[in-house]
């Protein structure tokens, strides 16, 4: 029932983080019930952007993500100390993006939006093999 968003784009630099945090806030303050993944590991900023500073909590072995103006998010930035580097390649960003969409709670949501990396490569495959029902937005 969930509506998922990936917002894309072949360059950097172009506002993908901050489209889909805007989408999501303003889906958000009408009502709806949204999440974020920012799938972004080499590039985080949605953190930043949606000014969370706190790292997710746990639950037995679910992830309960940070709420902030009303939309669930969770970011390997949430993960990692200061601006440290995360220097992944394709199966471990699949691994990643596989444990944000299995082992965090969002609970029931209206839309989840992923915020890509640049570019088509192992994120963009991994979202299309993992949620081939999600739609995309360049």
């Amino acid at each position: 029932l969930t509506r998922v968003y990936a917002v894309a784009s072949g360059k950097g630099g172009v506002g993908k983080s901050s489209i889909t945090v805007n989408l999501a806030c303003a889906m958000a303050a009408r009502g709806l019930r949204v999440g974020v993944i920012d799938a972004d590991v080499h590039g985080s900023s949605v953190p930043g952007l949606m000014g969370i500073g706190q790292p997710p909590s746990r639950v037995d072995e679910m992830i309960l993500p940070p709420v902030a103006y009303g939309v669930k998010t969770i970011s390997i930035g949430m993960f990692v100390s200061g601006n440290q580097p995360v220097a992944w390649r394709g199966p471990m960003l699949h691994r990643a993006l596989e444990q944000f969409l299995t082992d965090v709670y969002f609970g029931d949501l209206d839309a989840l939006f992923l915020d890509l990396p640049p570019g088509t490569g192992d994120v963009a495959i991994s979202v299309a093999q993992l949620l081939p029902a999600s739609e995309i937005l360049v």
